[in-house]
């Protein structure tokens, strides 16, 4: 297939000047006796940049503009990886599959770019075709398809398809957003977050696909990239990565492949639209910014980066504004309910400064209590306090990643916070809350994954001070299946809840959170399992808390038992960071034994 002679030519100069700016970097690195990880973020920066530009240009230059997209005759089934719809607006949706007859293996199709059909229908049966068209799919974005519908009507329920070579792909529903000025009475939607394949089956999904929702939020950590047993919960691995730990482009579709041919998260995303984004793991584990996790070569973070960011894109239902480009993708953005809500979905692992104090649990110090740190990067909160400026919904939400309140979970009067979570970045967090309450709000309503664990709690003004004022609340949503079976509380769960007078409910089973939204109020249902360590658990509603953006904040409305799950662990908050932990160190054993072999 015959390149584009300005693409050959631009990937060819940046390859060079990518490899000469790698090598000088490393050798400065190298000559260091303790790498300075701050010093790392400013010239693997610019590196970064370039690095994921090349990977583009790269995959983009291997497809001739002129090439005319073939039909094809399939051996095997090629919507293995299903459908699914995702980033509503008004007026349009997008659409995604992606072809994978072969989906564990690289995907099994042809150095090619291949035709697919699509259509969108009022019915399930296709009898009130609306829309229809065709789209391409490439190698050189693993033969996936994003195709941006517009012109639909707000508001509508609507039914999909594919079509390649004589295969139809299984049937998809999804739904556009209210005009933003439409005055909306009643949202329903669930949002989930953090489901290593290893830990447990998706039954979750299973109950998600059949809940009556308008739309769900995918907080992150999609995949794990960890290889076969690396991170182990505490009550075992009962299925296996296979692979292993991801570095290139390949290991990551092949992992996004297994995740996604589970057939419960195949029956979630094609039951409603979805709207994404990241946290860590879909790169590694506590990756901030340009900086890994520890103990790897320049080279090897800033080219797995840009692998990660890539094949992120291509198996998400994003727009092609989301696209990598440059240094960055552009993942943070935001969505009107009509009236009723408004969300921005944030990204807090792509611009944050590095972790405070060598990451980990600590006691606050100079670092992390430093005014100038930010989570969010410059850019993005200037974006979000535009946003928050000149909204007039019922409620102001923010879809995002890591434990917002703060969280002391210290022993013997010491305080000790999670330097991953906002916790390590305060100022960045009081820049919020400040600004939320001068401007005299009191919707704020903060979603997030992470954790595998479900919480509540009150968003203070002071979180120190019982008596401050409140201007919103936060809902952590458990885990799909990470962190294995959990229990209706762990060792520390009492102690944790009466040293932060504002966190207000703890509940460590799997499951994910429902919440319905009204005008008046934010009811969040926390949806659980008892195990995940065999398939098909019955859900359950744990608890249900209230919001009615009043100073009393959050109400409990209800509470029920678990049936035929553990009620207290002998495990605690710590327990998940040592997980990981462990998890780090198989892999860098696993590298030695490589090396001197």
């Amino acid at each position: 297939m015959r390149r584009h002679p300005n693409l050959e030519r631009r990937t060819f100069v940046d390859k060079q000047k990518l490899e000469g700016m790698i090598q000088e970097f490393s050798e400065e690195t190298m000559q260091r006796k303790k790498v300075d990880r701050r010093a790392f973020l400013e010239g693997a920066g610019k590196i970064a940049g370039l690095s994921l530009g090349f990977v583009i240009a790269q995959s983009m230059g291997g497809l001739d503009v002129q090439a005319k997209a073939k039909t094809i005759k399939f051996s095997s089934y090629p919507f293995t990886l299903g459908v699914c719809s995702g980033d509503p607006s008004p007026q349009g949706i997008v659409l995604w599959t992606r072809l994978a007859p072969d989906p564990l293996n690289g995907g099994g199709m042809p150095n090619e770019v291949v035709k697919v059909e699509w259509e969108l229908a009022k019915d399930e049966n296709f009898k009130r075709i609306v829309k229809k068209g065709s789209a391409t799919a490439s190698p050189n974005l693993a033969h996936s398809v994003h195709v941006e519908v517009e012109g639909l009507r707000s508001n509508e329920v609507y039914y999909y398809r594919f079509k390649s070579g004589n295969e139809l792909s299984p049937v998809g529903r999804t739904k556009t957003l209210p005009k933003r000025s439409e005055e909306i009475q009643k949202l329903r939607f669930a949002f989930a977050s953090c489901q290593q394949y290893e830990h447990g089956y998706y039954t979750a999904y299973k109950h998600l696909a059949e809940e009556e929702l308008d739309v769900v939020f995918h907080l992150g950590d999609y995949i794990y990239e960890y290889g076969p047993n690396e991170y182990v919960s505490a009550s075992g691995n009962v299925r296996t990565h296979s692979g292993p730990e991801i570095i290139t482009l390949d290991d990551y579709r092949n992992r996004y492949a297994q995740y996604r041919s589970d057939a419960n998260l195949k029956a979630a995303h094609a039951a409603f639209p979805w709207i994404v984004t990241w946290d860590d793991h879909e790169v590694e584990n506590n990756y901030a910014n340009n900086i890994p996790e520890k103990g790897q070569s320049v080279q090897a973070f800033i080219k797995r980066r840009a692998a990660a960011y890539q094949a992120y894109y291509e198996h998400m239902p994003l727009r092609k504004t989301s696209l990598p480009n440059g240094g960055d993708m552009s993942l943070y953005r935001d969505f009107s309910y009509g009236q009723l809500a408004s969300f921005n979905v944030l990204d807090s692992r792509q611009y944050r400064d590095d972790q405070a104090n060598g990451d980990g649990s600590k006691p606050h110090s100079e670092e992390s209590l430093n005014p100038n740190r930010t989570m969010l990067g410059k850019q993005q909160e200037n974006w979000l306090f535009k946003n928050l400026n000149k909204s007039k919904a019922h409620w102001n939400i923010l879809a995002q990643q890591v434990f917002f309140a703060q969280r002391n979970f210290g022993e013997n009067g010491e305080q000790i916070y999670s330097m991953d979570s906002w916790d390590g970045y305060p100022e960045a967090r009081n820049r919020i809350i400040d600004f939320v309450q001068k401007k005299g709000m009191n919707n704020l309503v903060v979603l997030t994954g992470d954790v595998h664990a479900s919480w509540a709690s009150n968003i203070k003004t002071d979180f120190n001070n019982a008596s401050s004022s409140l201007v919103g609340v936060e809902f952590v949503g458990t885990s799909i299946t990470s962190g294995g079976n959990g229990a209706d509380k762990r060792a520390d769960t009492d102690r944790i809840l009466a040293q932060n007078p504002h966190l207000k409910f703890f509940n460590d089973y799997r499951g994910y959170v429902r919440c319905t939204v009204t005008p008046e109020s934010f009811q969040a249902d926390y949806r659980v399992l008892p195990f995940v360590t065999e398939p098909n658990a019955a859900i359950s509603t744990r608890a249900s808390f209230v919001y009615h953006k009043d100073q009393t904040g959050l109400k409990q409305i209800g509470a029920n038992a678990v049936p035929h799950g553990l009620k207290k662990s002998t495990e605690v908050e710590e327990d998940r960071i040592t997980a990981h932990s462990k998890a780090h160190t198989k892999q860098v054993n696993k590298l030695k034994k490589k090396v001197e072999n």
